[in-house]
């Protein structure tokens, strides 16, 4: 709501917003999460950061789709890259056209179900979310790792140490978040351009070999023979198609890096940034394309050149089919060309994974009360998260293929939760504007919805660790979430106090001037106003004015910061009125404006109802027996600033 004149008042200091008095501390404490630079690039630009998660797949995509699918390969990659360019590529278009600011489609979900169902929804979609982009980091590094050793000049010497190298580059990775890292565009364009060159060279390379060997060909469609004819084929693909899901990777990551690109001069006067969509949008097309193009031809020429001993887990081939097919008919120099350039990307992708959950976290989590108030800052978050990354590597031994299940599930679930609020969004459109258009376009990703629910269901069921995973990271969020908002309801929880008009802008400071009492209400009716002044004269000798307070609380209430609209009055007799709006927890904001307005007493009634079920209505919706939670959160409070501070007395009433 909007006041004529709004003036906002300064924040109280609290355990969240004051830097600590180490050094370590105020260390740890420097730079928040969450943040998106304001200089933005080129959509070509930036589409290499979206690229260095994912077209660094090429790293390994090509040899999982191998052990998992062998010679059909080439044609459950056609399957893929259709529902590449005909299912992910237009929900995404849909989503960063609703989701410009970058937040993505758990952001969609989260304003079609609003309320704690919403929030529980968004904290099942973290934990995916939070799978996809861990398993990014430690699969990548893995595959790096696997690249370093059996390069054929290192591996004589690294071969026993892919784990121990995987722990390093994590570490590493988590070193120059450390030190600040940012979204480098230039640094990703460093990386991927000359990776996807060279992937170029090894594949076009590849054609020149199959070109000259016309026995490739004929073995590789007798194989195709001896499956069966072309509908058993296409079945089988299709049946098999859950387990190339990786080739999906990094939808959700061209989105989150929307604020980054350049959009037109005129975007800022304009309600949406049409230029920045129209950007985005051709940074996803060309990226979806060239991918495609890419993952097609991997695919075949690996399939024909790569023996199944080579590919198979253990093979000099595992984890790594183009370069394999580098050293093979390029020669060693150029393979260990290709190699560094692989790892950089990898690792790259782990850079552009850490940005992702440094962005995502501290989006959501802190405004849910679900996380304590240092994950805002990067530097503690970025140290949890390498120690997950290092944990998570340990269980699966730095093995590449094992964590595919896992990436799959994440990349999965993010993308069918953007096909579902996609559907629903154009549902509702079509339902609000009667456009026939809409109405069928909502039909058609609801379509799409079902292919994406076949694959993820298919993939949990081949490959039920990445479920069992990602289940974890959702209980981690929802057992850690739950004893964080637990502990942090005694916190003033308000992020913004407005003043409503220029009348309460020059009765504001007045009020806070003067000895008064403070006397909090159920309800601003004047009637109500008039038998509390009575019961509170009756029994008590005060000489100080009266100021009511009544607070409307929010409809939803699952959000655990409120911003505050206060509007002030005289009300007769020397005594004032605030009537505040926008309130998600009743105790809480008459602690925190009690706190601004610095009364001699306060008058707090009690309604001796049954405190087990209080309690919860207080975590739950901000109600429950409020005077004694107001004494809680001022003692708190109290103990936490200056001894000295002048403290109101606390009157605890019973009608």
């Amino acid at each position: 709501m909007q006041g004529v004149g709004p003036k906002a008042l300064p924040l109280l200091p609290t355990p969240g917003n004051s830097l600590p008095k180490s050094t370590l501390g105020r260390w740890l404490k420097k730079g928040a999460g969450g943040e998106h630079h304001g200089e933005t690039h080129p959509w070509y630009a930036v589409l290499w950061l979206t690229g260095v998660d994912y077209f660094s797949t090429l790293g390994y995509q090509p040899a999982l789709a191998l052990l998992s699918v062998g010679v059909i390969s080439p044609i459950a990659t056609l399957l893929l890259v259709l529902v590449t360019l005909g299912g992910a590529l237009p929900v995404y278009i849909q989503v960063m056209q609703r989701s410009f600011a970058g937040q993505g489609s758990i952001a969609m979900i989260e304003k079609l179900l609003p309320g704690w169902w919403g929030k529980l929804f968004v904290l099942a979609m973290l934990g995916f979310a939070s799978t996809d982009f861990i398993i990014t980091m430690t699969l990548s590094a893995s595959d790096a790792a696997e690249h370093m050793v059996h390069n054929p000049f290192l591996e004589p010497y690294l071969e026993p140490y892919q784990l121990p190298i995987t722990l390093v580059l994590l570490t590493l990775l988590a070193g120059v978040f450390l030190l600040g890292f940012t979204e480098a565009v230039g640094v990703a364009v460093l990386v991927g351009v000359p990776y996807i060159l060279l992937s170029m060279v090894v594949i076009g390379r590849a054609f020149v070999e199959i070109s000259q060997r016309p026995e490739l060909l004929a073995n590789w469609q007798q194989a195709l023979t001896l499956k069966g004819d072309w509908t058993f084929l296409l079945l089988a693909a299709g049946l098999t198609f859950p387990k190339l899901a990786l080739g999906l990777s990094g939808f959700e990551t061209g989105v989150s890096v929307m604020p980054l690109v350049k959009g037109d001069p005129e975007d800022a006067e304009r309600p949406t940034p049409e230029g920045r969509i129209r950007g985005t949008r051709l940074l996803l097309t060309v990226a979806a394309v060239l991918m495609s193009l890419l993952l097609l031809t991997s695919s075949f020429t690996t399939t024909l050149l790569i023996p199944p001993a080579d590919y198979a887990e253990g093979g000099e081939a595992a984890g790594r089919a183009l370069a394999y097919l580098a050293h093979a008919y390029l020669g060693d120099f150029m393979g260990t060309l290709y190699d560094i350039s692989t790892i950089a990307i990898l690792w790259f992708a782990g850079s552009s994974a850490m940005a992702g959950m440094l962005n995502l976290i501290p989006r959501y989590l802190p405004r849910f009360g679900m996380v304590p108030a240092w994950v805002s800052y990067t530097r503690p978050l970025v140290l949890v998260l390498l120690a997950v990354n290092i944990l998570v590597t340990a269980i699966f031994r730095a093995d590449v293929e094992a964590q595919a299940g896992a990436y799959a599930t994440g990349v999965l679930a993010l993308i069918l939760s953007a096909a579902v609020a996609v559907s629903l969004g154009l549902g509702r459109e079509a339902v609000e504007t009667g456009s026939q258009k809409t109405r069928w376009l909502s039909y058609y990703f609801w379509l799409v919805t079902l292919v994406f629910t076949y694959t993820f269901i298919e993939n949990i069921r081949e490959r039920p660790d990445g479920i069992i995973i990602a289940g974890c990271f959702i209980l981690a969020i929802l057992v850690i979430g739950a004893v964080s908002r637990y502990q942090r309801a005694t916190e003033l929880r308000v992020e913004q106090v407005t003043l409503a008009d220029e009348l309460s802008a020059d009765l504001w400071p007045i009020l806070c001037g003067r000895q008064a009492c403070l006397v909090p209400l159920i309800s601003n009716a004047t009637e109500m106003r008039d038998r509390k002044a009575a019961q509170i004269r009756r029994y008590y000798t005060i000489q100080d004015p009266l100021v009511f307070m009544h607070v409307n609380l929010r409809d939803d209430r699952s959000d655990f910061l409120s911003g505050l609209r206060v509007q002030v009055r005289e009300v007769g007799d020397g005594n004032y009125c605030i009537e505040v709006d926008g309130a998600v927890a009743l105790a809480n904001t008459i602690a925190y404006l009690s706190e601004l307005v610095n009364p001699t007493s306060i008058f707090l009634g009690l309604t001796r109802k049954d405190m087990t079920s209080q309690s919860l209505q207080f975590i739950l919706f901000g109600e429950g027996e409020t005077g004694i939670m107001v004494y809680q959160i001022l003692i708190k409070y109290w103990a936490w600033t200056a001894e000295d501070d002048v403290r109101p007395r606390i009157f605890l009433m019973s009608d």
